[in-house]
C-alpha cells in the first residue's frame, strides 16, 4: 500500500517502459504502476548508494538509482513535458543526494554532496531548473562526489591531480621523485598545502548569474528560414525574466498547445516582440500577426510617470549609494538636474526593464546563505550589514615561541632601561618652541639655496640600466649547451631543491596558520632529515657526472660548474648544518 507519510516529491515516471508514479517519502523511494494501488518497487533510504542523471537537453529525462550491493539499481524516465520533467528530476536528485550523503557519513543531517542549481527555481513546480554543466552531478559509491569531498582538501586525490595537471613542472617533479619511490606522497605535498587549498577554494566557487538581458536571437539556416535554439537554460531564463510567459505556459501546455507549438507561436507573437531589448521591437508589433492565445497576455506599456513595479523594502547598505552620500559632500559631484527619466516617454519601458534586471542580479549576488543570515539577524545594526567576511583574516598566527633562559629577568631589565630612557628624554616644551621660531624666519631663503647632488641619482639610474641590459643579453644569448645535458642539469637542480625543501621542513617547525598533511613526531622528523641528507650527499656526484658528460659533448665544463654552483652551495650549507647540529631522536 502507498505510504501514509508525507511525500518529499513525486512525479510521473516510467519504469521499463511501463507508466507509473514515482514518489519519495520520508523513509522510502517507491514506484507505483499506473492503475494500481500498491507500489511494485519500494527501496528504503538506507539502500541508496549512487545516483546518475541523463545529460541536460537529452530527449529522455532519466534518473538511475544504484543500491547497496546492486550497482544496476533502477532507472526511471520522467514522462512529463521536458521543462516539467527537468524540474521534477532536479527535485528528486537534490533529495536523493542528501540521503546518499547521509548514508555515507552515518548522519542524517550531513552536508549536501551535489551543488544545487546556480539559479533558484521559481515557485511553480513545472519550471525547469537547468544547469550550466553538460552532465549532471553524479554520486558514486566510492564515497566521493564530483563537487565536494568528505575529507580535507589537502587529502583529496582529485585536488592533487588537478594541481599537477595545471602545473607541468610540478607534475614532472612528482613523477621523478614520488613515482620512483625516493620520497612519499605525503612528503611531496608537505609544504605545498597552500596549492591544494587554493585549488579547492577555486573549485568551490560558484559562477554568478550572467549580466546579459534575456533576448533570444534568431539564426539563419540554409533554406532562408530563421530558427531559435531552445535550451533548458534559455527556458529557465525566459520564465524568470518574464513571469507572464511562465503563466501562459502553465495555462496552455499541454491542454491547448504542445510544448513545441507553444514556443513556435510565442517567438512569432507580439508578446515576444514586446519583450525584445530594443525600442525598435515596438515597431515590429504592427507587422506581426495576431495570436488569440498570446495576445491576451500582452501587458500595457510601462511608460507612466510611476513604474508599474514599485520597489519595496529597505535597500541593503552594501549596495545603497545614498548610505555614503554624506561622506562626499565636499568632494563629490553635484546632482545633474538635466538627467530626468521620462523626457523621452518611449525610452521609459526599456530603462525600467534594465533597472529590474540589474536589481535581480544584485539580489542574486546578495542571496548567499551566509550573507542572508548576517543581514537578517542584524535587525537595525547597520555595521553588521557592511561587515564583509572577506575583509577579515581567517586565522591569525601566534608565531613561534622563543625559548630563552631567565625570560623574566630579560623583561625586567628592559623595563628598567625604558624607565631610565623616559626620564632622560624629558623635553622642555617652551625652549623647544622658542628654538623652532628662531629657525623659521629664513626658511624661504634656505630653501632657495638648496641644491641636490645628482651623483647619487645618476649612479642609481646607471646601475638600473646595466641591470636591465644584462637581463636582455641573457635572454637574447644563444644557449649552446646541448638539449640533453641542459635537461639533465634542470632535473638535477629541481630534485636537489626539493630535497633541500624537505630537509629544512623537517628541521624547522611549519607555519601554524596552515593546514598540514600530517603532524610528525620529533623522531619522524629526525629520520626524514637523515634520509634527505643522504640524498643531498649524492648531489655532488651527479654534478660531477654532468661535467664529464659536458666534456664528452665538447661543451666547456666550467659553464656546467658555474650553473650548478648555487645548488652545490645550498647543499653544502644544509649538510654542514646537519653535521654540526644534534637532531632530536625522540
Amino acid at each position: 500500500m502507498p505510504s501514509s507519510t508525507t511525500n518529499l516529491c513525486q512525479a510521473q515516471a516510467s519504469y521499463k517502459k511501463a507508466p507509473g508514479l514515482l514518489e519519495l517519502t520520508q523513509s522510502h523511494i517507491q514506484w507505483t504502476p499506473a492503475a494500481k494501488n500498491a507500489p511494485s518497487i519500494r527501496v528504503p533510504h538506507a539502500q541508496a548508494a549512487s545516483l546518475f542523471c541523463s545529460k541536460e537537453g537529452s530527449p529522455q529525462v532519466k534518473l538511475k538509482l544504484g543500491l547497496v550491493g546492486n550497482d544496476a539499481g533502477h532507472t526511471f524516465m520522467f514522462t512529463s513535458p521536458a521543462p516539467v520533467a527537468n524540474a521534477e528530476r532536479e527535485a528528486f536528485k537534490k533529495e536523493l543526494t542528501n540521503i546518499i550523503s547521509a548514508n555515507r557519513s552515518g548522519q542524517k543531517d550531513s552536508t549536501i554532496i551535489s551543488n544545487p542549481s546556480p539559479r533558484t527555481p521559481l515557485g511553480a513546480s513545472n519550471v525547469p531548473s537547468p544547469r550550466p554543466a553538460s552532465r549532471a552531478t553524479s554520486v558514486s559509491s566510492n564515497g566521493r562526489s564530483s563537487s565536494s569531498t568528505a575529507t580535507r582538501p589537502i587529502d583529496d586525490f582529485r585536488i592533487r591531480k588537478k594541481v599537477l595537471m595545471k602545473t607541468p613542472e610540478l607534475a614532472a617533479l612528482h613523477r621523478e621523485l614520488v613515482i620512483s619511490g625516493q620520497i612519499t606522497e605525503h612528503e611531496f605535498w608537505e609544504g605545498r598545502e597552500h596549492l591544494l587549498l587554493a585549488a579547492a577554494a577555486q573549485e568551490s566557487q560558484k559562477r554568478g548569474r550572467p549580466g546579459q538581458l534575456v533576448d533570444p536571437r534568431p539564426e539563419a539556416v540554409e533554406n532562408g528560414d530563421v530558427r531559435i535554439v531552445i535550451t533548458p537554460q534559455l527556458v529557465h531564463d525566459i520564465f524568470e525574466e518574464y513571469p507572464v510567459v511562465m503563466k501562459a505556459y502553465n495555462e496552455t501546455v499541454p491542454t491547448q498547445l504542445s510544448e513545441a507549438e507553444f514556443w513556435k507561436r510565442y517567438f512569432q507573437s507580439k508578446l515576444f516582440h514586446s519583450h525584445r531589448a530594443s525600442i525598435r521591437s515596438t515597431a515590429t508589433q504592427h507587422v506581426v500577426k495576431d495570436d488569440p492565445i498570446f495576445d491576451q497576455y500582452i501587458e500595457k506599456v510601462d511608460d507612466e510617470l510611476e513604474p508599474r513595479r514599485q520597489r519595496g523594502g529597505d535597500v541593503d547598505l552594501i549596495i545603497d549609494l545614498y548610505a555614503t552620500q554624506e561622506d562626499h559632500i565636499e568632494t563629490g559631484n553635484e546632482k545633474d538636474v538635466t538627467m530626468q527619466a521620462g523626457k523621452q516617454r518611449g525610452a521609459l519601458p526599456l530603462i525600467r526593464r534594465f533597472n529590474e534586471h540589474s536589481e535581480r542580479l544584485l539580489n542574486s549576488a546578495m542571496g548567499s546563505p551566509a550573507k542572508k543570515r548576517r543581514i537578517e539577524g542584524a535587525d537595525s545594526d547597520a555595521y553588521s550589514q557592511i561587515d564583509l567576511d572577506d575583509l577579515h583574516d581567517s586565522e591569525s598566527t601566534a608565531g613561534i615561541m622563543l625559548e630563552m633562559q631567565d625570560r623574566n629577568r630579560y623583561f625586567e631589565g628592559r623595563a628598567v632601561v625604558a624607565k631610565e630612557d623616559a626620564e632622560d628624554k624629558v623635553v622642555d616644551v617652551r625652549s623647544t618652541l622658542r628654538h623652532l621660531k628662531e629657525q623659521m624666519p629664513d626658511w624661504l631663503a634656505n630653501l632657495s639655496t638648496l641644491k641636490i647632488d645628482k651623483k647619487a641619482s645618476d649612479a642609481a639610474f646607471a646601475s638600473m640600466t646595466r641591470n636591465v641590459q644584462a637581463r636582455v643579453e641573457v635572454k637574447t644569448r644563444k644557449n649552446d649547451i646541448p638539449e640533453g645535458i641542459f635537461r639533465q642539469m634542470t632535473t638535477c637542480q629541481t630534485a636537489a631543491n626539493e630535497f633541500l625543501r624537505q630537509f629544512w621542513s623537517s628541521v624547522y617547525p611549519p607555519p601554524s596558520e596552515l593546514q598540514t598533511i600530517a603532524v610528525s613526531t620529533p623522531a619522524q622528523k629526525a629520520a626524514k632529515a637523515t634520509k634527505m641528507a643522504g640524498y643531498l650527499m649524492k648531489t655532488r656526484e651527479k654534478v660531477d657526472a654532468l661535467v664529464k658528460a659536458a666534456q664528452k659533448a665538447d661543451v666547456d665544463p666550467t659553464r656546467v660548474e658555474v650553473g650548478m654552483k648555487p645548488v652545490l652551495d645550498a647543499v653544502d650549507v644544509a649538510l654542514q648544518f646537519y653535521r654540526t647540529r644534534k637532531l632530536p631522536t625522540r
